[in-house]
């Protein structure tokens, strides 16, 4: 594989198919080659990738880091729970709908849907979970408050207040440019504390006798991830929505779990990261920033027990996040990134989506160029995007006005 990086800040040495690479801020780490077999192999074309190399890394990464989840349940079933037609002061429909995980009604997430107005047909939307509850992403009185996850298993929950988390998610942008949003409370899916895997989805689906999952079965972030799937099969049958043009987004640990929703979950038409460092778009080999160690102490529910085995062993891991965005190719991948988030590594975010770029090739598609962009100024020329901004660790609307023109390119042809 030939590879070059920065010039600048790093040397880099190509040596039977893997990128050994030294840097200023880093050290020596030798990447593993997406287009190397684990037999030796090397792939050659997009459909070796596709029926080989592919499921090969999907497997690891569902063995050593994110964990084997379910698939969504026959039983899935929704209901429209709230419409408006005039939201927005009668720029967009607002729905609310239930998706039942199972059978029963009390297991449930609640989607929170805006739909322009002013449309012809169904309409592309973006996809993505909050952190706060739906009644945070907006300001209207009509949305309902859902049921709000505490920090912990002792603490009172605090419920945030309306339309505290408004700026991250600029319904009125979206909607003048023809865009829907929908977006669900993580809480609803699986709360982001260790509760030994007792108050979210993981219960629904364990089998007699058992407590917590296994080694190598899913976390929380792949429990998010999970959840973001069941959303898209309400998509596929709500009329108002192309089902074919959803862009799932994510902010921060929910970016790690777009990345990983993007990479299963095939239907998913763009995947976007925005800040989501180590476990997300981050390569775990730099050991800069947030590590794997950091994560699994501080975090020890979000990824599988395997994970744990490569605390300060990240060289020992068969995988890294330059192959977790590999596999959402041919699809469009954007990645973002903030230049005083030092904890996600902004230039390991850059790296991670620059070494997916031979698999894109493979496609006869372009990645990313070898020099990491300046600050404000975006790359999207190829199907993998990337900007760093100035700023710090947040998902704004200098964020969302990139994201915006990359979904134009690719939904708006």
């Amino acid at each position: 594989m030939k590879t070059l990086l920065r010039k600048a800040l790093l040397v880099l040495i190509v040596s039977s198919g893997c990128a050994t690479i030294s840097g200023q801020n880093s050290t020596d780490y030798t990447l593993p080659d997406p287009l190397l077999m684990e037999d030796g192999r090397e792939i050659k074309t997009s459909s070796e990738w596709t029926q080989i190399r592919r499921p090969e890394i999907l497997e690891s990464f569902e063995n050593n880091v994110y964990g084997k989840a379910p698939k969504p349940s026959k039983d899935m079933h929704f209901s429209i729970l709230t419409e408006d037609k005039q939201a927005l002061g009668g720029k967009a429909t607002r729905k609310e709908v239930a998706v039942y995980f199972t059978k029963s009604k009390d297991n449930y997430m609640t989607v929170l849907l805006y739909i322009p107005n002013q449309r012809n047909g169904r309409v592309p939307i973006f996809f993505g979970l909050n952190f706060d509850g739906n009644h945070a992403v907006s300001k209207e009185e009509g949305v309902a408050i859902v049921r709000i996850q505490s920090k912990s298993s002792t603490d009172m929950p605090t419920i945030p207040a309306r339309g505290a988390e408004s700026s991250r998610w600029p319904i009125e942008m979206l909607i003048e440019n023809g865009y829907g949003l929908a977006t669900v409370y993580r809480g609803d899916i699986d709360p982001d504390y260790d509760d030994g895997f007792r108050n979210g989805v993981h219960p629904l689906f364990y089998s007699n006798g058992q407590e917590k999952p296994e080694a190598d079965e899913w976390g929380t972030v792949a429990a998010w991830a999970f959840g973001l799937s069941c959303a898209m099969n309400y998509f596929e049958v709500d009329k108002d929505i192309d089902a074919k043009q959803v862009a799932v987004i994510g902010h921060s640990r929910l970016g790690k779990a777009t990345l990983w929703a993007g990479a299963i979950d095939e239907r998913f038409a763009m995947v976007i990261s925005n800040d989501s460092g180590c476990g997300g778009a981050a390569l775990s080999r730099r050991k800069i920033g947030e590590t794997v160690s950091a994560i699994n102490k501080n975090f020890p529910y979000w990824f599988c027990d395997n994970f744990k085995q490569f605390n300060d062993r990240e060289d020992f891991l068969p995988v890294d996040q330059h192959q977790l965005i590999a596999l959402i190719a041919p699809r469009p991948v954007y990645v973002a990134s903030a230049e005083e988030d030092q904890w996600a590594d902004p230039e390991g975010e850059f790296l991670s989506a620059y070494h997916a770029s031979p698999v894109y090739e493979l496609f006869g598609l372009k990645g990313l160029p070898k020099e990491m962009p300046k600050l404000s100024q975006p790359e999207m020329q190829g199907h993998i995007g990337y900007h760093i901004r100035p700023g710090k660790h947040d998902i704004t609307g200098y964020d969302w006005e990139q994201y915006i023109k990359f979904a134009d390119k690719f939904f708006k042809k």
